[in-house]
């Protein structure tokens, strides 16, 4: 299958082509176009992944790329980027955020469906193996009583402020202590770290240590009525390997790793901080 990437503006274009390309770790697939946000991007992401065309507008894949990859640093340019594709029924990965807003996610979700294309979107943070111990030993120590997460993340970035970055620790919330937060409440310290918390309708609390400087890792830390359980989630030695093994083999089975609750109640979470921050109040997570 042909790849083409939409957006070169960060490291992972060069990292997923070079997974596939240079390393020839996922058989059957080979990246064959690109488009960066400028000459110099693109000509910098294809040189280290052996990407062969550069395209001067996305559109010009359609009819070329067996499948996309849409990787920009803003996730509002996402979803504009994906639309021609989904209505040809192409296989799409969206690279986190999935997206800016979460009714024009909804929206894209039914327009895939409809379209009959297959679509994903994750971080590769709960990825790694790392990640799959914390849950390991998370098994037989009880109900989770209480739970934090701490990782980077500038609010004031020019990429969506809590969207990039603070698109890990939601993700990691989730995956380690499942679905249904309904409220939460964002309170900065001195304009520069902040703490978000994360209310599941169980009771339980979830707090986010959003740590502006001086932060290279994320964590996880679990209080449970067995013990307690905590992890830094060290990166595999091919860290982006296991999300391209899956949205590759989402490409080419056409079988859906995420539902579609799971791509779009991170947003969610992440509008509802965003409206937190600026109101100073705790939010409810909208359902719809």
């Amino acid at each position: 299958m042909r790849i083409g990437i939409i957006g070169a503006e960060n490291s992972h274009a060069a990292a997923i082509a070079k997974i596939i390309n240079v390393d020839k770790l996922i058989k059957g697939f080979s990246v064959e176009y690109l488009w960066g946000e400028s000459d110099a991007l693109a000509r910098a992401a294809a040189k280290a992944g052996q990407i062969p065309q550069i395209v001067q507008k996305p559109r010009e894949m359609l009819g070329l790329a067996d499948a996309i990859v849409v990787d920009h640093r803003h996730a509002k340019y996402h979803l504009p980027a994906a639309k021609p594709f989904a209505h040809k029924g192409v296989p799409i990965f969206v690279d986190k955020p999935f997206c800016y807003r979460s009714n024009e996610g909804a929206e894209f979700i039914k327009l895939c469906r409809r379209a009959g294309a297959p679509l994903t979107s994750f971080g590769i943070v709960p990825r790694q193996k790392s990640f799959a111990r914390f849950q390991k030993k998370l098994e037989g120590m009880g109900p989770v009583l209480a739970a934090s997460t701490y990782g980077p993340c500038d609010l004031d970035n020019p990429w969506g402020g809590i969207f990039f970055y603070g698109i890990h620790q939601v993700e990691i919330a989730l995956m380690a202590f499942g679905y249904g937060i309904h409220e939460v409440e964002l309170i900065k310290n001195g304009g520069k770290n902040a703490a978000a918390q994360l209310f599941y309708s169980s009771g339980l609390i979830v707090t986010m240590n959003l740590i502006r400087e001086g932060c290279s890792g994320f964590g996880v830390h679990a209080v449970c009525a067995q013990g307690s359980v905590q992890m830094p989630l060290a990166f595999d030695k091919n860290p982006y390997l296991p999300g391209v093994k899956l949205f590759t083999r989402m490409f080419k089975t056409g079988e859906l790793p995420l539902a579609d609750k799971q791509l779009i109640e991170p947003i969610r979470i992440l509008e509802a901080l965003e409206r937190s921050e600026q109101s100073g109040e705790r939010e409810a997570v909208q359902d719809k």
